[in-house]
């Protein structure tokens, strides 16, 4: 604690000695956890009173929006429109045009400079950002290019960890008389002052001359210039000029995106999902279901939601007692029982627009006209007791998640650090006694001195854990131990000499056996079942009669796009005998 204390005052001088006793108090719990960002990225949380205060990112800590609540002068602050929020909260960093300059001008900040970005009306930061240059550069380039790459931001995972608070009400440090002066001099050059600016972040703005747009992930605000007739109609109805759609348009975009969700869910239940599906996996009950109840212009995102992950809505669902969900398979759930008779799937009105007898057309074609994404699959390594050794000067622990590359640049850094690199043939590396003890066998260490870097980086990702991350599409990523098991293709053969394909592992890619067995019995005309997998429990997988594999490949490779890696067996496809 006194060393975090003294890290602390170091990295933020303008904090007083009573300030920093309050913010790191001697008595008072403070829980330290590690958590992993999506590139694998080890990342280090200070907890104090369930709320997260401080980040630590390669030995560099920053303050959460949190901690800025408290303390909204600890950092050198810029202000940006309300609107920009959304585009923050969804990974863009913030481009100078959408700044917006203040009567006294920018704090003086040299690049690097750790800053809060504010909305406009509100001294409560809700982010945190490096500047890309320094104040002198930002104005020499014309307000144009990236001035901030944010870490962290209001709405962010980060928050999350804590009692999701909204940000509060802090008066600018701005006087009346100082505002209407501006408003004055706005006046004088022409220019529409601002008025009556909300401060609730999540509230759309009409900001009349204003339009968002995104370039390169960035959030740019940008003047708006002469429009035509129809882009100024859609901004009329965008601006909710008309009192219906401002009735219609009251709710926050997020509890927007709840309802829509909400919709799609029953909409799913009542007329797509039949008792003979279950169990189903989530990934497709979301992609081949939901997704095609959702109405003409509009899109589901549940990262706009309040949910931010498609797992904790069903977990509400189940919680409501609607349905039930299981982890058949590790890392992938399914919906193994519905209740159809609950009241609130009973009392749901299909909307208008979706007819019973175009769902029920939806329903026996939605295996033909179902968009299916393959899975982005990253091996990753984590650190062994073996390993630590090696690793430690890197600052990672055992356990530490790391990807092929990340651990090359650790090897690479850790031979020049400690000048490894032979003199007479740079293709080769010295093998001192941690490499010895961590890289070679017993039988080995006598006899190798030196190791060339492709053997020393092919020996180092060998002795390390092996872990994967699987991403479906529309959800978080997933991280599991070992390597991924590919989809193992045999034939088998039974009575009477017949044979026939069986399939396994499909749930792993996201693939419902079920759906993947009536579209392989469409394609061939024959028959095709789910068994379950000897020796497993809940495990499932498809049988077809006949050999298959020609058909199973064009499909998995070509129209599902799979890397051919990932499928074992398609060697055993039958041989095409020649035309007579």
């Amino acid at each position: 604690r006194r060393k975090l204390r003294a890290d602390v005052a170091a990295a933020f001088p303008n904090f007083s000695a009573e300030q920093l006793a309050e913010f790191i108090p001697n008595k008072e719990e403070l829980n330290v956890i590690k958590i992993y960002c999506h590139k694998g990225e080890a990342v280090t949380v200070y907890m104090n009173n369930k709320n997260p205060v401080l980040f630590e990112i390669e030995k560099a800590l920053y303050p959460t929006v949190y901690t800025l609540w408290v303390y909204p002068d600890l950092l050198p602050a810029f202000s940006t429109w309300p609107p920009v929020l959304q585009k923050l909260a969804g990974g863009a960093d913030l481009m100078l045009p959408g700044v917006v300059v203040p009567p006294s001008g920018f704090p003086q900040v040299e690049r690097g400079t750790l800053c809060a970005v504010t909305l406009l009306g509100n001294r409560a930061p809700v982010a945190v950002g490096v500047a890309t240059m320094s104040t002198a550069e930002m104005l020499a380039a014309g307000m144009k290019g990236k001035g901030f790459a944010v870490l962290h931001t209001y709405l962010d995972h980060l928050w999350e960890y804590g009692d999701k608070s909204n940000p509060p009400t802090l008066a600018p440090l701005v006087t009346d008389s100082a505002e209407k002066e501006s408003a004055e001099d706005e006046e004088a050059e022409g220019k529409e002052p601002v008025i009556s600016l909300s401060t609730d972040p999540l509230q759309h703005m009409n900001v009349g001359y204003l339009s968002l747009q995104e370039r390169d992930n960035c959030a740019i605000l940008m003047g708006r210039e002469e429009l035509d007739e129809n882009r100024a109609a859609e901004t009329a109805e965008d601006a909710n000029t008309e009192g219906l759609q401002e009735a219609e348009d009251s709710r926050t975009p997020q509890e927007q995106m709840d309802a829509l969700f909400n919709q799609c869910f029953f909409h799913a239940l009542k007329c797509k999902v039949k008792k003979s599906d279950l169990p189903l996996l989530t990934s497709t009950f979301l992609r081949s279901h939901m997704f095609s109840c959702c109405p003409a212009g509009q899109q589901l995102d549940i990262k706009k939601s309040s949910y931010k992950k498609f797992s904790k809505f069903l977990q509400y669902m189940q919680h409501q007692k609607i349905l039930q969900v299981k982890e058949l398979n590790k890392g992938v759930e399914s919906i193994v029982e519905v209740d159809w008779k609950h009241p609130d799937v009973k009392a749901f009105a299909v909307p208008e627009g979706f007819s019973s007898a175009s769902a029920a057309h939806d329903s026996k074609s939605e295996d033909r006209e179902q968009v299916y994404h393959a899975p982005e699959i990253i091996p990753l390594y984590g650190v062994s007791t073996k390993m630590i050794p090696l690793f430690q000067e890197s600052g990672h622990k055992k356990g530490s998640i790391l990807s092929s590359s990340e651990v090359r640049n650790i090897i690479i850094n850790y031979v020049k650090a400690n000048e490894l690199v032979d003199e007479t043939n740079k293709n080769f590396v010295k093998v001192n006694a941690i490499l010895c003890d961590c890289l070679l066998d017993k039988s080995e260490q006598d006899e190798i001195s030196h190791l060339k870097w492709d053997d020393l980086l092919s020996r180092c990702l060998e002795r390390l854990q092996p872990l994967h991350q699987v991403t479906f599409f529309g959800q978080e990523p997933i991280v599991r131990k070992g390597n991924i098991e590919p989809i193992d293709i045999t034939i088998a053969q039974r009575s009477s000499n017949k044979k026939v394909t069986i399939i396994k592992n499909l749930e792993l890619y996201g693939l419902d056996p079920q759906c993947v067995a009536n579209i392989l019995q469409q394609k061939v005309q024959a028959s095709a079942t789910i068994t379950p997998i000897p020796g497993t429990k809940d495990r499932v997988q498809v049988q077809i009669q006949g050999n298959q594999i020609h058909h199973l490949a064009k499909m998995l490779l070509e129209e599902y796009q799979l890397p051919r890696k990932y499928i074992q067996g398609l060697e055993k496809a039958p041989k095409l005998g020649r035309k007579k």
